[in-house]
């Protein structure tokens, strides 16, 4: 389960925009609400802790996944030049509700991974992180050899992801696992 006292990383401060503090802003999330809603979010440099801020207005550039976003008391250009390559955080019990078969991130981690060999199942690795530029890359760690596989989430190769169990069974085709 996630705990609920974790920060979710949902975006990376670029550069800023224009001359009154507005800030670009590179999405980490699924959910275009954070950087559009108004309200309370949390700005982290490098592994300081994380400082409180509020998101006054966001609206998204076209085509991409890019927001422009207005935080309170970042009025100038120098201000808001000043946030690049800070995260845009949110505590874990901000998290939106998910359909069925939608998972957080955060619930992938650790997750054992397991794989019919010799008509059984058996356990090869666990999830380490996920990687989620254009494509949802899982990072597995292979038991037998401690090398880390770029596994893409989805269903084809990803049938199962049992929660409540802590196991997902991947079906990779054949050669995926040694590369």
């Amino acid at each position: 389960m996630i705990d609920k006292n974790e920060w979710l990383v949902v975006g990376l401060i670029t550069s800023c925009h224009g001359i009154k503090g507005q800030i670009k802003v590179k999405s980490l999330s699924d959910f275009e609400e954070r950087f559009l809603t108004p309200g309370i979010r949390w700005l982290q440099r490098d592994n300081e802790p994380p400082s409180k801020v509020e998101l006054i207005s966001g609206y998204k550039q076209l085509g991409k996944e890019i927001f422009i976003i207005k935080l309170q008391g970042i009025n100038t250009r120098n201000h808001a030049e000043q946030l690049k390559k800070y995260k845009i955080l949110v505590k874990t019990n901000k998290l939106p509700k998910l359909k069925k078969e939608e998972f957080h991130f955060l619930e992938l981690i650790n997750l054992q991974v397991k794989t019919l060999k010799n008509n059984e199942l058996q356990v090869i690795g666990k999830v380490i992180n996920l990687e989620n530029e254009k494509n949802n890359l899982l990072v597995i760690e292979l038991f037998e050899n401690n090398k880390e596989v770029l596994i893409p989430f989805v269903k084809e190769i990803v049938p199962l992801v049992d929660i409540n169990n802590n196991f997902l069974i991947i079906n990779p085709p054949k050669g995926l696992l040694e590369l």
